[in-house]
């Protein structure tokens, strides 16, 4: 019921003393978003226990109807780390920076899976769920939240998972040196950062998805190739310096080696790389906010 109408009615009643029911009988009236920054972030709010609904589904989803359930969440990251121990530390000869290369590259795939998954699950938006969109209304930027905020329970038991070898090699003397206050100071904005990152990349490639499609083919093998360009499987320090500053262009890289660096000891970062890696993060989420907002009003024409 637009405005006028309502005001009509309200007058009529009045009136006539009839009991028709006025604009107030409405407890919600949805308008067109305009301008280009009315994202209307609060609404997401009144929307929360829907949130946690669709957080609820795609958890209990990932592995059902599988033997192995949950277990599935460990043999992953340990199963990855092992053939990256044997291909890359083992054969390759990559040096790990004289920490025990399954620390390493355990520390390494727990950051990355979580960027990856929220890059790679958020990248299918409109195209995965264009049934329900086209049949009630609500605040679409909800689904790819629940997707990051879904996957950091995964992340926090691969993360347990880490915390348990931690304790094993520091317990046998290996010479890791946690920095305790940098973590518990740290370990919230990495996380943080990580899953903006994910989010607005794979927000702007949904939203480019529903004209060209090509970019779901592009983020398929892209995440894959993102990952050899990011200190996920060698050191920062041990690559030659022309191709050095280009694999520090990579947002995730001060990422990475910060959080090597408070959990090991052994990170190539400083507060300058991770206020870069910040600011790029901000910069991606907000484009990919403002363009997911002005593709949701006609992605349905397209998809």
């Amino acid at each position: 019921m637009s405005e006028s109408t309502a005001a009509s009615s309200e007058s009529l009643s009045s009136a006539t003393g009839s009991s028709v029911p006025s604009k107030r009988a409405w407890d919600m009236i949805i308008r067109p978003k305009d301008g280009w920054l009315d994202l209307r972030l609060g609404e997401l709010w009144s929307y929360r226990d829907l949130l946690w609904m669709f957080v609820r589904r795609d958890f209990v989803s990932v592995y059902k109807q599988t033997v192995l359930g949950p277990i599935w969440f460990f043999v992953q990251p340990l199963l990855t780390t092992l053939v990256f121990m044997v291909v890359f530390s083992g054969i390759a000869q990559i040096p790990t920076g004289g920490l025990p290369p399954m620390l390493f590259y355990l520390a390494g795939t727990t950051a990355w899976n979580y960027f990856a998954a929220c890059l790679s699950k958020t990248s299918s938006t409109f195209t995965a769920n264009a049934a329900i969109f086209g049949k009630v209304y609500f605040p679409r930027l909800i689904v790819p939240l629940s997707v990051v905020t879904s996957n950091i329970i995964q992340f926090v038991i691969q993360f347990a998972l880490f915390l348990c070898f931690l304790v094993y090699y520091g317990a046998t003397g290996t010479a890791v040196q946690p920095q305790w206050g940098l973590i518990l100071l740290l370990t919230p904005v990495l996380l943080l950062m990580m899953g903006l990152l994910g989010l607005g990349l794979g927000i702007i490639v949904s939203s480019l998805t529903t004209k060209y499609r090509d970019m779901q083919f592009l983020v398929t093998f892209g995440v894959q190739l993102l990952m050899y360009g990011t200190p996920v499987i060698y050191a920062l320090g041990s690559i030659p310096d022309k191709y050095r500053l280009l694999v520090s262009a990579n947002p995730m890289t001060p990422i990475i080696e910060c959080f090597r660096g408070i959990y090991l000891g052994s990170g190539d970062w400083s507060a300058g790389t991770l206020i870069y890696a910040g600011v790029f993060t901000l910069v991606t989420a907000l484009i990919g906010m403002v363009l997911f907002h002005r593709v949701e009003k006609t992605f349905m024409d397209t998809v």
